[in-house]
């Protein structure tokens, strides 16, 4: 078998003032801008359109009308299914090498002629800003097409040992079943993977993508088909998540879940898919990326500027948003003053407003739903005597949904401000004295039901190793000296563990194991033709 190119990492363009890659974002802004996309469902390499339609609005801007998007019915959702069912034969026998070229493919249209395009539907739909949209919907996505290749060459490359007269192999068999991928609205990246980590291992697939990111979703699909995916690999279904999720679940092939989103949305999933097991023809794969609390510790010994910006960019790009951002911050107390004037400072320089504006900083939360929940936080924050805010509690939802950067020093280690997801640019900190590092740690492990992922400033190495060692099932993503978002596929496997998921790794080989069903063959030359063994013989 010929070997893949040798993955690298997409390079982040700058965007900046007069560059050519700046002047080609603005003008697919525009386009985008002076149209309404009709959105269908695409199912067994065709696109449908039905009588119900929904509407998909700009989150900063959430009178702008940025198209319609079909919604799928029992119908629709038993085509999908027979559609995934039908192409799954023929799509396992294709080879490794056949689909690995169109995913290598799909990778330079990502990166190349529908990069723009990737990054103006993310910017509209999803509120992101020219970096965030560029590190997601171009480079991340790109990534993932390109290091999935190579890990899964990796994996294939694995045989077992063979004894003298015989030959043992083993060979990644697609699951025997569809895999249904649920994605989220906060990366455009995480979302192309979904489906297409599976698809890769020769699965067919039903995706159902948020309802918040329709565009972005449209547009990876687009790449894929353009890149040469076969009908019926990838069923793209939209509307009634519980509806739809119902359906699919149930059905008896269905053999894999590969779900990003919230804690409570998996739980009940994997409930519903354990009373579903007596008509199931095997037991799912069940792969998941959940919610996160995550946390920033800083010694007395930590590089008070660094500590800062990690605390500013983790906190607060892309609104928060994130299921890596920074939510609980615990500072030592000879830090905390200057640490406290630093963040206002910072924080005052952060520009909120439409992400085309290429001076912001932070544009919109996703919807109403999340501006309602984020700002009882900044509420629950503000109202409460043993919270003190450090900027200015402020969001506004006449034009768009927007919540400025929030930051409440708490009393209680163990307020709901410390412990419960929030999933916005709400951060709260907490300062403990110097000597009691340890107790911070022991804390900050024992504080919130989430492990996804984490951070530790300091420059002493003993106090670096101490946390290291006590926070080794806090997070699945430990940084040092580095904020606790931003995982680069192929350097920072991503996944956590108790209520954040099943820490199965995306961007690395661990993820896509889990989307086959190993076989082993062993083919002995000189079988036996005598069933007795030596110690049977007479005297």
């Amino acid at each position: 078998m010929s070997r893949a190119p040798e993955p690298a990492n997409e390079p982040i363009l700058g965007y900046a003032p007069g560059s050519a890659e700046r002047r080609a974002l603005e003008r697919e802004l525009q386009r985008w801008r002076n149209r309404t996309e009709d959105v269908p469902l695409f199912i067994g390499g065709e696109a449908l359109h039905t009588r119900e339609l929904r509407e998909i609005y700009c989150p900063h801007d959430h009178a702008r009308l940025l198209g319609r998007h079909a919604v799928a019915g029992p119908v629709e959702v038993e085509r999908a299914i027979l559609a995934a069912c039908e192409a799954r034969q023929s799509w396992a026998r294709s080879g490794f090498e056949s689909r690995a070229r169109i995913f290598l493919r799909a990778a330079e249209l990502a990166s190349g002629p529908y990069r723009q395009r990737l990054n103006a539907v993310t910017m509209l739909n999803q509120s992101k800003t020219p970096h965030q949209a560029e590190i997601d919907a171009a480079c991340e996505l790109s990534d993932f097409f390109r290091f999935n290749v190579f890990f899964a060459q990796e994996l294939a490359a694995y045989q077992p040992k063979s004894a003298r007269g015989e030959w043992n192999s083993l060979e990644l068999r697609a699951l025997d079943g569809f895999v249904y991928a649920v994605s989220p609205f906060n990366f455009t990246a995480i979302a192309g993977n979904l489906p297409t980590a599976p698809a890769l291992m020769g699965n067919t697939v039903v995706w159902k993508p948020s309802p918040h990111a329709v565009l972005s979703a449209h547009v990876v699909l687009d790449v894929l088909l353009q890149a040469g995916l076969p009908p019926g690999v990838v069923n793209l279904v939209l509307g009634d998540a519980p509806a739809i999720t119902q359906r699919v679940i149930a059905h008896p092939s269905f053999a894999g879940l590969h779900f990003t989103g919230s804690s409570a949305v998996l739980q009940q999933l994997w409930l519903q898919i354990a009373q579903n097991l007596p008509s199931l023809a095997s037991y799912p794969r069940i792969v998941a990326e959940t919610g996160g609390k995550d946390f920033i510790v800083a010694h007395a010994s930590a590089d008070l500027d660094a500590l800062a910006v990690a605390i500013v960019r983790g906190a607060f790009e892309y609104q928060g948003q994130k299921c890596s951002a920074a939510s609980r911050i615990y500072v030592a107390r000879s830090l905390w003053k200057p640490l406290e004037e630093r963040l206002r400072e910072l924080v005052g320089e952060l520009k909120v407003g439409d992400p085309a504006d290429f001076h912001s900083f932070m544009g919109a939360v996703i919807g109403r739903d999340a501006y309602t929940r984020i700002t009882g936080y900044q509420r629950l924050g503000d109202e409460d005597p043993s919270c003190r805010a450090l900027v200015p509690v402020r969001a506004e939802d006449e034009t768009g949904y927007f919540v400025w950067p929030t930051l409440f020093e708490v009393e209680d280690p163990r307020h709901r401000l410390m412990t419960e997801e929030i999933f916005g640019p709400v951060a709260s900190l907490w300062v403990f004295d110097d000597d009691r590092y340890e107790q911070a740690l022991e804390l900050c492990d024992s504080t919130s039901p989430y492990a996804l992922t984490g951070a530790v400033f300091a420059r002493d190495r003993a106090a670096i190793a101490l946390a290291a060692q006590e926070l080794s099932h806090a997070a699945g993503n430990f940084y040092i000296n580095d904020k606790p978002t931003g995982a680069v596929v192929g350097q920072q496997p991503f996944g956590g563990s108790r209520w954040s998921g099943t820490n199965d790794k995306a961007g690395a080989p661990y993820n896509l194991l889990r989307w086959t069903s190993p076989r082993t063959i062993k083919e002995n030359f000189d079988p036996p033709r005598d069933y007795r063994y030596p110690y049977m013989s007479g005297e």
